[in-house]
C-alpha cells in the first residue's frame, strides 16, 4: 500500500504519565511501515496542550495529507473541535476516532455539538460495537477498527488450575473504582488466605490512591495487596503472566485494551458490566460479568475461577480466541485503506 503523509492528533503521554493511548501504538505500526507521520500533543497541561495541538497542525500544513483526531468526551473533545475547525479551514481531510465509555452520555448532553463535528470528517471510526451503535444517532457511517494488540508479545499460558494471584491494570481514578478491589480482597481472603492482589496504575490526581490506602488499612488487607505504580507497556505481557485472574473494577469503560492483554495473555478475566464490555466479553463464556461497585458479587465471581472445575481453563481458551481477532495483522491493513481512501478521495 502507498505510504499516506499523515498527522495523529491525539493522547501521546507514555513519557510524561505513563499511560499509553492506542494512537500511540497506531503511529509507531505506521512508522515502521514507512509512513511518515506527526503526532500531537505530548503536553499534559490542558492549554499549552490545545496550543501545541493547533500550533503543529498550522506549521504542519504542507506536510500532512490527512489528519487522524481522537474524540473523548469533556476537556477532549472541546480539543477535537478546536483542531477539526483548523483543519476545515485549511481544507484538510480528516478521520475521526471516537473514545471513552462516557462520550455516548456526553453525547446526549451536547447533541448538536457532537453531530456537527461528526458531520465534518471524512470518516469516523470507533473502536467497539458499544460505541457504533451508540454514536450511529449522530452519523450513520462509523466503521468499526478494534483497539489491536501486538499477540506475538503475549505468552499464552492455559489456567487449568489457578491459584488465588490476582492482578489489576487501569490508572487510580474513581472512574475506575480501585477501591473496589481491596474490598474484593477482604472478602475473598477468609476463603483463600493465600490470595494476593498487585495493582498497577498512574495515580490521577483525584485522591483514589490515598483513599485506597486507607480503605486498606481500615479493613486489614495491606500485607495482600501490592501498589506497584505505574508500569511501562513493554513489561505489560510479563506482569499478566506472572497472575491467573485479572480484576477489571471500572464504573465506566469502553474497550480497554487492558483487558485484551488479559485475553491474550489466558487470564481468567473478571469485571464489572458497564459501558462496552458487554460488548466485548460473553458472561460465561470469555469472561465473568458483575454488576458495578458490587464487591460480593466479584469476590464470588473470583472464588468460582478458583474452585470450579473446568471453569478457569474454559474462560483462559475462549478469551485467547477472543484476542486473536485483535491482532495488529488484522487491524492495521484496514487502517491504511481507510486512510489512503480519505487521501485519494480529496
Amino acid at each position: 500500500m502507498e505510504a499516506v503523509p499523515l498527522l495523529m492528533v491525539g493522547n501521546f503521554l507514555s513519557e510524561s504519565v505513563g499511560t499509553r493511548g492506542v494512537c500511540e501504538d497506531l503511529a509507531l505500526q505506521l512508522l515502521q511501515s514507512g509512513w511518515p507521520v506527526i503526532t500531537t500533543s505530548n503536553r499534559v497541561s490542558r492549554l499549552p496542550r490545545l496550543l501545541d495541538m493547533l500550533k503543529t497542525v498550522w506549521r504542519n500544513r504542507r506536510d500532512f495529507s490527512v489528519a487522524q483526531v481522537d474524540v473523548y468526551s469533556g476537556m477532549g473533545f472541546w480539543w477535537a473541535e478546536a483542531v477539526c475547525g483548523l483543519l476545515g479551514l485549511m481544507n484538510k481531510p480528516y478521520v475521526l476516532t471516537l473514545h471513552g465509555g462516557n462520550l455516548p452520555n456526553f453525547s446526549e448532553r451536547w447533541p448538536g455539538r457532537v453531530h456537527r463535528l461528526l458531520s465534518g470528517a471524512t470518516a469516523v471510526t470507533a473502536p467497539s460495537r458499544y460505541l457504533l451503535e451508540r454514536m450511529r444517532k449522530y452519523r450513520t457511517d462509523l466503521r468499526l477498527h478494534p483497539n489491536p494488540v501486538p499477540l506475538e508479545r503475549y505468552h499464552f499460558r492455559i489456567r487449568v488450575v489457578p491459584v488465588p494471584r490476582l492482578l489489576w491494570l487501569r490508572a487510580f481514578h474513581s472512574v475506575y473504582n480501585p477501591c473496589l478491589a481491596a474490598r474484593v480482597m477482604h472478602l475473598l481472603l477468609p476463603e483463600f488466605p493465600s490470595a494476593r492482589l498487585t495493582m498497577f496504575g498512574p495515580d490521577k490526581g483525584d485522591g483514589s490512591l490515598k483513599a485506597m490506602q486507607v480503605l486498606m488499612s481500615r479493613i486489614g488487607v495491606c500485607q495482600h495487596i501490592n501498589i506497584a505504580g505505574k508500569i511501562a507497556k513493554h513489561s505489560v505481557p510479563q506482569v499478566l503472566d506472572q497472575a491467573d485472574i485479572f480484576l477489571n473494577t471500572t464504573n465506566v469503560d469502553n474497550t480497554p485494551v487492558s483487558i485484551i492483554e488479559a485475553m491474550a495473555s489466558g487470564m481468567c478475566i473478571v469485571s464489572t458490566n458497564v459501558g462496552g464490555l458487554s460488548y466485548l466479553l460473553e458472561d460465561g463464556k470469555d469472561s465473568l460479568l458483575v454488576p458495578a461497585d458490587d464487591a460480593e458479587a466479584m469476590a464470588q465471581a473470583v472464588s468460582r475461577i478458583l474452585t470450579e472445575p473446568g471453569l478457569a481453563e474454559q474462560l483462559s481458551l475462549n478469551a485467547r480466541r477472543k484476542a486473536e481477532q485483535f491482532d495488529w495483522s488484522v487491524v492495521l491493513p484496514q487502517w491504511k485503506q481507510l486512510l489512503q481512501s480519505v487521501a485519494y478521495r480529496r
